[in-house]
């Protein structure tokens, strides 16, 4: 994916119109789609107005398309404490507890009790936000972001009708039919106040609009780890 290719899948997954991007960065109308190089200088000017953009991701395929909410505020110093106490802070360090969704029956029962869980093993990683625990993907919506075997550490929100940060990924416990589906997926607002948009990384997916109600578990992703061997 060329980086013209990344901004335009960027400014689709923010809702922004390339009219409005066109507008807000002072570039030509229809530069997108034309052969020109995107150049040092444009990238600063969309790197300046749009800060949540990861630049690592742009130009060298590293981490995800947007930066973590620490890197991006950039506020009065009394607001960066309160957004540093929202996202806890850093912590040295921590040994997360790695489950099995399996053995802990499902994600709602592993949120309702995780003391009572047995972890099949702990990561730590250092100067890494609170996180509550880590479990395996499996599935391929996020792909290639996120691909099967990969570790995805998280912080359980407890509060899942009003503790969303929009356009965050998450990992979600819904209940269909009585049947629980445990998905990782970006949230985004739906028209209806009611529900809330899942959005995939991966193309082949398609968006969903599901009710708030039926969340049943909710935690942010704060990181992932992908462990790759060698023969």
């Amino acid at each position: 994916m060329t980086e013209k290719e990344k901004i335009k899948q960027y400014l689709d997954f923010k809702g922004i119109k390339k009219t409005r991007f066109y507008a807000e960065t002072g570039l030509s109308n229809g530069f997108l789609e034309s052969g020109k190089s995107l150049g040092v200088d444009k990238i600063k000017i969309i790197i300046s107005k749009y800060p949540d953009l990861n630049l690592n991701w742009l130009i060298f395929d590293e981490g995800g398309m947007l930066k973590n909410k620490e890197e991006v505020y950039s506020g009065p110093e009394t607001d960066r404490q309160k957004c540093r106490l929202i996202t806890d802070g850093n912590i040295v360090k921590q040994e997360i507890p790695l489950y099995n969704l399996e053995t802990c029956s499902g994600l709602v029962s592993l949120f309702r009790d995780p003391a009572k869980q047995k972890p099949v093993n702990h990561i730590r990683i250092p100067s890494l936000t609170k996180c509550d625990g880590a479990i395996s993907v499996s599935g391929n919506s996020m792909y290639p972001l996120l691909q099967a075997g990969d570790m995805v550490l998280y912080k359980q929100i407890s509060d899942i009708g009003g503790g969303i940060f929009w356009g965050e990924m998450y990992l979600l416990s819904i209940d269909l039919d009585g049947n629980e589906y445990i998905i990782i997926r970006y949230i985004q607002k739906s028209e209806n106040s009611e529900f809330i948009k899942l959005v995939s990384y991966n193309p082949a997916y398609n968006d969903q609009d599901i009710p708030v109600e039926k969340v049943k578990a909710l935690a942010l992703i704060k990181a992932w780890v992908r462990i790759s061997s060698m023969k």
